[in-house]
C-alpha cells in the first residue's frame, strides 16, 4: 500500500553506539567499586599531570604512609595514599583493574572485596615501614628515611591478585598461586627493599583471606574458558 511504513526488529533496533553504551554500563555497574576508584585515580593522575614538580612533590609528600605520618596521622595518610597512583600510567591500572580488581569484586562482592583490598593496603604498609624502622633503628638506612615518600594502589592490587586464587578451579589454583608468589619472591630478591617487602606482604595477606572466599559461588576454570572462545572462534569462521 503506498505510503505504508515497515514494521518490524530491524525499525526498532537502537542504533550501535546506544547498544555499545548500554553494554558498557551494563559490564561497569557489576563492579562499581572498581571504577569509582579507576574515576578517582583518574583525577588525581591528571591532577599530577598538570602542577609543576615541587607542587606534585609537596601534595604526594602530605598523602605519603612514611614511618612520620603513620605516627602523627596514620588514618588520614592510609586512606589518601591509595587515591594516587605510583609508576606506571593510569591506562596501565585501568587494564590490571579490570584484570584483577573487577572479577574480584564480582565474585566476593563489593565489601568483602575492598576489605581484603583494605588489608593488603594496610597490613602492608605497617609490616614495610616496621622493616624501614628497624634497619633505621640499626643503621642500615638513614633517620631521614622516616620521611621516604611511599603511596600508590600497589599493595592492595597484591592483595587482591592473590585472593583470586581461591575463585580458580583445582588444580590450575595451584598454578597460579605458585606464579603469583614466584613474582613476589623474585621481586624481593632482586630490589631488596621495603616496596618489595610490602608487596610480597599485600600478597601473603591476600591468601590469608581465604576466610572471605569460603561461601563465595562461582568458580573459575582456565581451560574450560579457553576451549570456549576456541569454539567460538571456530563456529564464526564457519558460517
Amino acid at each position: 500500500m503506498a505510503g505504508s511504513t515497515v514494521r518490524g526488529p530491524e525499525a526498532h533496533r537502537r542504533p550501535w553506539w546506544a547498544r555499545a553504551a548500554r553494554a558498557v554500563w551494563a559490564y561497569v555497574r557489576r563492579a562499581p567499586g572498581t571504577y569509582a576508584w579507576l574515576a578517582v585515580l583518574l583525577v588525581t593522575t591528571e591532577v599530577i599531570r598538570h602542577v609543576d614538580p615541587l607542587t606534585a612533590d609537596r601534595i604526594l609528600q602530605r598523602r605519603s604512609t612514611n614511618l612520620h605520618h603513620l605516627q602523627v596521622s596514620p588514618v588520614r595518610v592510609l586512606v589518601t595514599s591509595a587515591l594516587w597512583i605510583a609508576g606506571g600510567g593510569w591506562f596501565s591500572y585501568f587494564l590490571l583493574y579490570n584484570l584483577f580488581h573487577v572479577p574480584a569484586e564480582r565474585w566476593l562482592g563489593t565489601l568483602r572485596w575492598i576489605s581484603v583490598a583494605m588489608l593488603a593496603h594496610v597490613g602492608a604498609t605497617y609490616l614495610s615501614e616496621g622493616v624501614l624502622g628497624w634497619a633505621i633503628h640499626n643503621g642500615l638506612a638513614p633517620p631521614r628515611a622516616v620521611y621516604t615518600l611511599d603511596y600508590g594502589v600497589s599493595y592492595a592490587l597484591a592483595g587482591v591478585v592473590a585472593v583470586l586464587t581461591y575463585l580458580i578451579v583445582r588444580p590450575w589454583r595451584y598454578l597460579y598461586a605458585a606464579g603469583v608468589l614466584a613474582v613476589y619472591v623474585l621481586g624481593v630478591q632482586q630490589n631488596r627493599d621495603y616496596t618489595s617487602i610490602g608487596h610480597l606482604s599485600a600478597a601473603l595477606i591476600g591468601f590469608a583471606c581465604y576466610p572471605l572466599t569460603r561461601d563465595r559461588p562461582g568458580a573459575f576454570d582456565p581451560v574450560a574458558s579457553v576451549r570456549a572462545v576456541l569454539s567460538r572462534v571456530r563456529r564464526a569462521r564457519g558460517r
